[in-house]
């Protein structure tokens, strides 16, 4: 992988947690910037360790090789895919019904405080024949949480709220990691590829390097460009959430994931993103900072919950 990130914004996290005000002050306007006119940004020194990302790239490339009736056995009904296995051809994006060429593993949030929330979350699904995937998964998903709040105490600041507003939201938040695997195709797709175009539910996605290129935004003008970042960048993108919170200032852009070229259908890909979710209760109410005349309410009131309910139905993953 390329050591040079193309396609977006690239912005150093280090910056922002250097104890140098006027460094933190231009990675406050860097991310800004990125996310209100592109909404997309690739990030280095963002602190999560690589070889975590490894490892876990490891661990979940032996989960996807497993059987299928081991891997079905970590599908668990009625949790609308939030935790454990979700099988290939179930996920669909919201404007489409032809099923994405995928199959992906999710690990939720492990409250370990006496915070009553716990009661909303169901347990992690643990597969008994690879301990190391959820060990790992755990690891990298405590690492993701710490990234993704340095990255939200910076949005709060650009948005002139309390650098902490995003704090109490994201404490024991409904946040998913999620690895994603993306078979050899083995003959000609009837209409999908390996992700259609959406946009994302959460408040910002954490994605680590895919194994293979495919990741393209679409852009004002109109065209697809490919995301290439470099082998030490996290690409990180607004999510719908956050997109509603300011009305539409700070773009959820749409993108995709394209099948690759025909030589090489025959090799998987894998990806791993971080949806950084907020707790349920969080009100997505637009900020009154960022409803003008120029720019009226553009969104019903709701809650994370209540949205995140509606998107999951309309994804295919909540009946």
């Amino acid at each position: 992988m390329s050591s040079v990130t193309t396609g977006i914004p690239a912005v150093d996290l280090s910056k922002f947690t250097s104890g140098d005000p006027a460094k933190k002050a231009e990675f406050v306007q860097e991310i800004g910037n990125a996310f209100h006119s592109v909404g997309f940004v690739a990030v280095t020194n963002h602190g999560v360790d690589q070889n975590i990302i490894d490892q876990f790239y490891a661990a979940g490339k032996k989960f996807f090789s497993l059987p299928v009736e081991t891997k079905l056995a970590a599908q668990i009904p009625g949790l609308a895919g939030q935790r454990g296995y979700t099988a290939f051809g179930t996920e669909h994006a919201k404007q489409s019904q032809v099923a994405d060429l995928k199959e992906f593993f999710q690990i939720g949030q492990t409250v370990e405080d006496d915070d009553p929330i716990k009661d909303e979350y169901p347990p992690n699904v643990k597969v008994s024949e690879l301990p190391e995937f959820h060990e790992l998964g755990n690891q990298l998903y405590s690492a993701f949480e710490e990234a993704g709040s340095n990255l939200l105490r910076a949005i709060a600041l650009y948005l002139n709220l309390d650098e902490n507003y995003f704090d109490k939201h994201i404490h024991n938040g409904n946040s998913i990691l999620r690895a994603i695997h993306y078979p050899p195709i083995k003959g000609e797709p009837k209409s999908a590829i390996r992700a259609e175009e959406h946009e994302d539910i959460d408040l910002i996605t954490l994605l680590v390097g895919a194994s293979a290129d495919g990741l393209e935004l679409f852009n004002e003008d109109k065209e697809w460009v490919p995301i290439k970042a470099g082998v030490d960048a996290i690409v990180i993108n607004v999510g719908d959430m956050l997109q509603r919170l300011t009305n539409n200032y700070l773009k959820s852009t749409t993108h995709r994931v394209v099948n690759p070229p025909r030589e090489r259908w025959h090799l998987p890909r894998m990806s791993i993103p971080f949806f950084l979710h907020p707790r349920s209760e969080m009100d997505l109410t637009c900020l009154e900072s960022c409803i003008t005349e120029d720019n009226p309410k553009a969104f019903p009131d709701s809650t994370a919950g209540e949205y995140l309910d509606e998107r999951l139905r309309e994804i295919g993953l909540k009946k």
